[in-house]
């Protein structure tokens, strides 16, 4: 059997204080739990919050899923990141557009919208932002992210497994 290598994945919306690090927060805890080691991290394509810790409604949307994001740190997608992850998963059509545009052509990281990995076929594209909006916002995203994350997490201990 061939030894396949520790999936990297960056996902990414557009400040890197909600729905980023909350992905990034379920993406590592359904890891965890099937046994799956993995690089995963988060950013955000803007910077008009890097160094920021997540929003307060996102962290305790997390929490409530005894998931910590409180320690994450928002940062800037970079150049580098298009070589340094294999996968890379916008949260929206323009987060998707965006990351496309800025890919480099010689990088062969994946880009590709995170509900893709729920319903390839249709279903909801988008993650919607829920800054602007009440808690409600961030229970219907952490929600969405949780299908996704829990996916990815079974294709890839599935791929591991040789199946």
């Amino acid at each position: 059997m061939v030894k396949m290598s520790v999936p990297r994945v960056l996902l990414v919306c557009l400040g890197n204080i909600c729905r980023s690090p909350m992905a990034q927060g379920l993406f590592e805890h359904h890891a965890r739990r099937l046994g799956c080691q993995a690089v995963i991290d988060s950013a955000g394509l803007a910077d008009f919050h890097v160094g920021k810790r997540p929003d307060a409604r996102a962290i305790e949307a997390a929490k409530a899923r005894s998931i910590d994001i409180a320690h994450l740190t928002a940062r800037q997608v970079m150049d580098h990141d298009f070589y340094r992850f294999d996968q890379i998963f916008a949260m929206d059509m323009a987060n998707l557009s965006d990351l496309r545009a800025r890919q480099p052509q010689d990088s062969m990281a994946t880009v590709a919208l995170v509900m893709g990995l729920v319903d390839p076929l249709g279903g909801p594209a988008a993650v919607p932002d829920p800054y602007f909006g009440d808690r409600s916002g961030f229970e219907t995203v952490i929600e969405m992210l949780d299908q996704a994350a829990s996916a990815w997490a079974a294709q890839v201990t599935l791929a591991h497994k040789g199946g």
